[in-house]
């Protein structure tokens, strides 16, 4: 398995471990501590907003955001649907509904056309939309400006989930600043890394207060342990955080260093009939998180498929996989309302997340490259 080539595998900087050791020296090992003030200012400071808390997971983030908005039981959230399950999940957790949205060719992302479909029909059937969780998959950055428009216009809140985009861009503006409430990732596979944990990010210094409380599980101010409201065990212990304070020095190199993959993969396969990739629209930029590609048989040589490129690079033990199964399709969530056409089904059967880390080697990347394309020779 060393020999392995992973999809997105952790890269260490060599930094974090100055700052892991300073959490040992001083005995800050538990949750909380300098690490975890540090990174929260980092992340603000990096991306532009105001507050961060940081979280256990991009899951609790999200779950959290939902709870600052008041999201309860018989209440709607619109999500998107071709996205990882994290997005809709805790959505359920609070008994609420999630009503999924198709996305659009264009970057992937949410179709302003389906969103404002499903906001008019779920208004009309008398429900309550309290938010809206729009994803920027695979680091690409939505069509933000016609998704707030119709946010703004409806009155619901934008949760930006930009687990995926940490260092992408719009119109020149770091992603995961637009929403009321922002959330990102740092799991193992993401652009940078904590091990495990996420965030929280707003303007709104309220709601970053109040979701550290509940974070906390919700402790009253007292010297004994008091609870008024059921809380959460969702902080960052000071050592994870020590990591994303030395993974934070080193983001725009891994922000660098997965485009160039992008680019490598664009020149050396985008010849080849059938295969096309994840575009970027002008006035974004993004990670390229990981790259991905459209596989379509039918216009490809001997009608070769998503599919067989795959199991061609499983077989040379290099890891691919699918792009995301949206969660219209999903058995848990068959029953969910869903609005568009079939974009992100379509996407879904025919794309592929090639490996993207960013350390790749010259030598690795030329290895994929070799079996794609002699899957098509």
């Amino acid at each position: 398995m060393m020999n392995k080539i992973w999809l997105s595998s952790p890269h260490l900087s060599g930094h974090e471990q100055k700052y892991v050791q300073e959490a040992f020296a001083t005995n800050w090992v538990a949750p909380l501590g300098p690490n975890v003030n540090g990174f929260e200012e980092d992340l603000c400071s990096y991306i532009g907003v105001a507050h961060a808390a940081a979280l256990s997971s991009g899951t609790a983030a999200l779950h959290l955001a939902l709870v600052m908005l008041g999201v309860g039981a018989g209440d709607v959230v619109l999500c998107q649907s071709f996205t990882f399950a994290a997005s809709a999940n805790p959505i359920v957790y609070l008994g609420a509904t999630p009503v999924f949205v198709d996305s659009e060719t264009h970057t992937w992302n949410l179709c302003p056309d389906a969103l404002e479909t499903a906001i008019k029909d779920q208004k009309k059937q008398g429900k309550q939309i309290r938010a809206l969780i729009a994803v920027h998959l695979y680091g690409m950055p939505a069509q933000l400006h016609e998704i707030l428009d119709i946010c703004n216009r409806y009155d619901i809140p934008l949760i930006e989930d930009a687990a995926e985009a940490l260092g992408s861009t719009y119109a020149g503006k770091k992603l995961g600043s637009f929403g009321k409430l922002n959330v990102l990732s740092f799991n193992g596979n993401k652009i940078i890394t904590t091990s495990g944990g996420g965030a929280l990010l707003s303007d709104d210094e309220q709601f970053i207060q109040k979701s550290k409380f509940l974070a906390t599980q919700a402790r009253d101010d007292a010297p004994h342990y008091q609870h008024s409201e059921i809380g959460y065990n969702y902080r960052l212990s000071n050592i994870c955080a020590g990591i994303g304070r030395g993974q934070m020095e080193v983001i725009d190199e891994r922000v660098a260093q997965r485009r160039a993959n992008f680019d490598y993969y664009v020149k050396s396969l985008s010849f080849i009939s059938g295969i096309s990739f994840q575009p970027e629209a002008a006035g974004s930029f993004s990670n390229r998180w990981l790259s991905c590609v459209i596989i379509d048989p039918l216009q490809t040589t001997g009608g070769i498929s998503r599919e067989d490129v795959r199991l061609a690079l499983a077989a040379k033990n290099i890891e691919a996989r699918p792009l995301w199964k949206p969660m219209h399709l999903q058995p848990v969530f068959e029953k969910a309302p869903f609005y568009g056409k079939n974009v992100a089904e379509n996407l879904f059967d025919h794309g592929l997340c090639l490996p993207s880390g960013s350390n790749l080697t010259p030598n690795e990347l030329a290895q994929i490259v070799e079996v794609i394309q002699g899957c098509f020779q």
